[in-house]
């Protein structure tokens, strides 16, 4: 029988491996973390990245004051008559445009860390399996409230005034960061199904662009064609500049409200399952 003798002092008895062993096996384990808190660790890390590379904010904070700035002044007067005017009904709407354009660095950041093989170590632990996924899109809403912070910030430095108030505009923001969350589970979708992070933008612009441009997001619809009218006031980007745009403004639009409650929904329990099949098939 093998002993295993402390040298540190002569005191102690030498205790056998067996005994080692019974003591190991028979110990109460610790318990099992929950879906939440994994969850939370997880965006924790995302958002230590965001610590260590600062840089990787100039799109939330640069980029929309960029299209603020352009938009308002290039073609403010010739489509509300005066910058002032116009800022009134666009800012909102660049503010919902901004933020779900950067929805695609959640997919693009998925699929860094694949290449880097960091998924395989988080598929081995004893934890939720969709923890890793939820942490992402937890720790990008915190860059989504910081692009809304910029937004508005600029904005009231511009003329921009919300008659709904500060509770308005906290109704607003937080219905914008349901749905890019909800939303941003099709860019996880494309994170995993793509082999690289460039075919993660590319693929995730073709399908940004034509979604947030085609929408009530600058110009009222009822300007364009009757063919286009079909697709704009269907789309989900103008359920959500038209809800945010009347919370704001201290209006409770309850049909565009339960629209954009409505596709977030239909995005989690669409893509949702999607991604976690790849996510186990990775």
């Amino acid at each position: 029988m093998s002993t295993v003798t402390s040298t540190e002092s002569k005191d102690l008895a030498p205790v056998s491996t067996e005994t080692l062993t019974a003591l190991l096996v028979t110990k109460e384990r610790p318990p099992r973390p929950s879906s939440l808190s994994t969850s939370l660790t997880f965006g924790w890390r995302a958002m230590l990245k965001i610590k260590h590379v600062p840089e990787q904010l100039f799109d939330v904070t640069a980029f929309p004051i960029m299209n603020l700035l352009m938009f308002t002044y290039l073609f403010g007067g010739a489509l509300a008559g005066s910058p002032d005017d116009y800022i009134q009904f666009v800012l909102p709407g660049i503010l919902v445009m901004s933020v779900v354009m950067i929805t695609m660095y959640t997919g693009v950041s998925v699929n860094i860390d694949i290449e880097k093989g960091v998924f395989d170590r988080f598929r081995s632990l004893p934890i939720w399996r969709p923890s890793a996924m939820v942490g992402y899109l937890l720790g990008d809403a915190l860059r989504y409230t910081i692009a809304s912070v910029v937004m508005l910030a600029m904005g009231l430095l511009l003329g921009y005034r919300a008659d709904g108030g500060f509770v308005g505009v906290v109704a607003g923001i937080a219905l914008l960061l349901v749905f890019s969350f909800a939303f941003s589970w099709i860019w996880t979708m494309f994170g995993l199904m793509l082999r690289t992070e460039k075919s993660v933008m590319s693929v995730s612009m073709m399908v940004i662009f034509p979604l947030t441009f085609l929408s009530n997001v600058f110009v009222d619809p009822r300007t364009m064609p009757g063919w286009l009218q079909a697709f704009v006031n269907n789309s989900p980007v103008t359920h959500l500049a038209s809800a945010v745009r009347g919370l704001m403004a201290g209006d409770w639009p309850a049909d565009e409200i339960a629209w954009t409650l409505g596709w977030s929904g239909l995005f989690v329990v669409v893509f949702g399952p999607v991604t976690m099949r790849l996510y186990n098939r990775k």
